[in-house]
Order: structure tokens, then sequence, then C-alpha cells
């Protein structure tokens, strides 16, 4: 089932757990918030919000429940 993973990047306060449960699709980036591997990055007026087309869910939802801020999100197509 087609699926859209999105991040609203500018909620990350960096726990690293979804780096932790999804480390397929999830890195801890240089300025020590998440990033959406393989993600296409969108400017929006909050900051930046990465989407990612995906398959299947993987462990991304567990990403997403697990994440303290809910700046995680899976959608379907």
């Amino acid at each position: 089932m087609p699926l859209t993973i999105i991040h609203e990047r500018w909620k990350c306060i960096g726990c690293g757990s979804c780096v932790a449960v999804d480390p397929d699709r999830w890195v801890m980036a240089d300025d020590n918030f998440a990033d959406l591997k393989e993600s296409t990055h969108t400017k929006v007026p909050e900051g930046t919000r990465e989407t990612r087309d995906v398959e299947d869910v993987g462990m991304s939802q567990e990403a997403a429940d697990i994440c303290p801020v809910n700046c995680i999100h899976v959608k379907k197509k």
C-alpha cells in the first residue's frame, strides 16, 4: 500500500527515538536533529518539511508513535 512519511523537522528536538527504532529510514544529521533518509525537503513558513513515499510501512509507524513531539506522520496516499 503506497504511503507517505512526513517529518515536520522544525518540531524535532533531536531525541533520536526515530533513529533507534527505524535506522533504515532515519539518521541524525550534523545539526543533531533527525533526517528522513531519501526524502524531499520543502521549505514551509514553519521550517523544513521532509516527505518520502514508500510502498510498505516498515518501522515508520513505530517511529511516529514513539516520537515525543509528534512530528512524524504516516499517511495513506
